[in-house]
């Protein structure tokens, strides 16, 4: 169909098109008019997502989509429509119950049924580049629609605070508990430790354990000195046994060695007398008496100090037999305090170990306690709904122009319908496109001007007079 055609079918049943324009606008405007008027009051609250002062967390400068998402889904949640509910009695008012029992016959609940009407009448939009949400809620009358707004903004506020609150209590409760268990832990490991070191009777403390490590190991010296004087005075009473005479105690004696310096003299001179005088002489006699007690007295004198030497060496014997003693008694002692430092040190860090537990879950316990006690929310309230003055529907001037256009193009589809279900010549064009022939020539209406062909009909006539034969 060329576009000629299109306008010669709407020129000819131009009737139809503005009945059913008229009738699609007058249905639309008086539809319009008809329903009752809904009214939008809008509300707005701003999420702050600033580091918290209590438990410390950031979420970062900017609000991410699903932190937003969130926050419009609890929004949209049937537990902050039922907080409307409860915040505004609507459960008790005899009018609500009376509409509850009319809609539904009393079926289910009508805490259900209200949270239903409100969340379908309920739109919650959100910010793009901002943390603010915006509340809105439509209703026949302005001061309920506001009401309602300002109602699921309250609730919104309180939940959120809940939400924030509930799990901080609920942990308290927990830290509660194992504060507890650890500070009987602690409590037992303390009266443990107390119990052993009154027990031992010491404390095994690290300066201790050292001043008696210190001592034994001047002990340990004073031993090995000890033990090179006993082998030493045992070897000289081995050599006083088989060979006195090489005593360094004999050779070294100043009285030993007079003597034996006397009695070489006296044998010297015994000699000579005896030589010259006879072995009967008194004089001979004399100094053989007076040989004999001067032997007598380096024997003598001679036993005495080997007699020295064997006290000597039983006094050094009895000496590392004692420091012996006293050096395995502070080994014991040292061992048996290292033994008890090392218990002790064990019991110490159970101690410090129960005392850092329990640090900790005070220090959990005192946040979780300081967040389950704030009353401040996360959410705040921007602007506050007010009834609304002008309807938000119906619109009459947008229905109106929307009729318009939908009528306009369902005019034009029922009059081209029509058109193929009652298909008429109107047009040169029409009867060359359904004779498949040239149309020659036009008779001109009475009274009216010639009309001149158009582009198309002369195309199909031009073959057709060029056949034609010439005069």
């Amino acid at each position: 169909m060329t576009l000629g055609q299109f306008l010669s079918v709407l020129r000819a049943r131009w009737w139809v098109l503005l009945l059913v324009l008229a009738l699609t606008v007058g249905t639309t405007v008086g539809v319009s008019l008809m329903l009752p008027k809904q009214y939008t009051a809008s509300a707005s609250v701003v999420v702050d997502f600033k580091p918290d002062p209590v438990s410390a967390v950031v979420f970062g400068g900017m609000p991410s989509p699903a932190i937003m998402a969130t926050q419009v889904d609890i929004l949209n949640s049937e537990r902050v429509a039922l907080r409307v509910v409860r915040n505004l009695r609507l459960a008790d008012n005899a009018d609500v119950r009376a509409q509850w029992q009319e809609a539904t016959q009393g079926e289910g609940t009508i805490e259900q049924w209200l949270i239903a009407l409100f969340r379908k009448n309920l739109a919650v939009q959100p910010s793009r580049e901002s943390s603010v949400i915006t509340v809105a809620y439509t209703a026949p009358d302005p001061r309920f629609a506001a009401g309602l707004a300002n109602a699921f903004v309250e609730a919104y506020t309180q939940t959120s605070l809940e939400l924030r609150v509930d799990p901080a209590r609920q942990f308290s409760g927990f830290f509660d508990t194992q504060l507890k268990e650890h500070r009987e832990r602690l409590e037992a490991a303390q009266a443990r430790l107390s119990s052993y070191q009154k027990e031992q009777g010491i404390i095994a403390n690290d300066e201790r354990l050292d001043v008696e490590t210190q001592r034994l190991n001047e002990l340990s010296s004073q031993y090995v000195a000890l033990q090179a004087v006993a082998a030493g005075s045992v070897s000289r009473q081995v050599q006083a046994r088989g060979a006195p005479d090489q005593m360094q105690e004999l050779l070294n004696n100043p009285l030993l060695n007079n003597l034996k310096a006397e009695i070489s003299r006296t044998e010297a001179r015994l000699q000579e007398l005896s030589s010259r005088l006879g072995d009967r002489h008194p004089q001979v006699v004399e100094n053989r008496a007076t040989l004999a007690s001067l032997q007598q007295r380096f024997d003598a004198e001679s036993r005495r100090v080997a007699g020295g030497v064997r006290v000597t060496s039983a006094i050094d014997s009895s000496r590392l037999a004692q420091a012996r003693a006293a050096m395995e008694a502070q080994r014991e002692r040292v061992l048996r305090m290292k033994a008890v430092r090392d218990e002790g040190t064990l019991m110490q860090r159970d101690v410090e170990s129960a005392q850092r537990a329990y640090d900790n879950i005070q220090a959990r316990y005192t946040q979780t306690s300081l967040e389950s006690q704030t009353t401040q929310s996360s959410v705040h309230t921007l602007t506050q709904a007010v009834p609304p003055v002008e309807p938000s529907s119906p619109k009459l001037l947008l229905n109106t122009a929307l009729a318009v256009f939908l009528g306009s193009l369902l005019a034009v589809g029922t009059a081209l319908l029509l058109e193929l279900m009652d298909r008429r010549v109107r047009t040169a064009d029409d009867i060359a496109a359904a004779l498949e022939l040239p149309v020659i020539g036009f008779m001109p209406r009475p009274g009216g001007r010639r009309q001149r062909m158009s582009p198309m009909q002369q195309r199909l006539l031009a073959p057709q007079r060029a056949a034609l034969p010439r005069a």
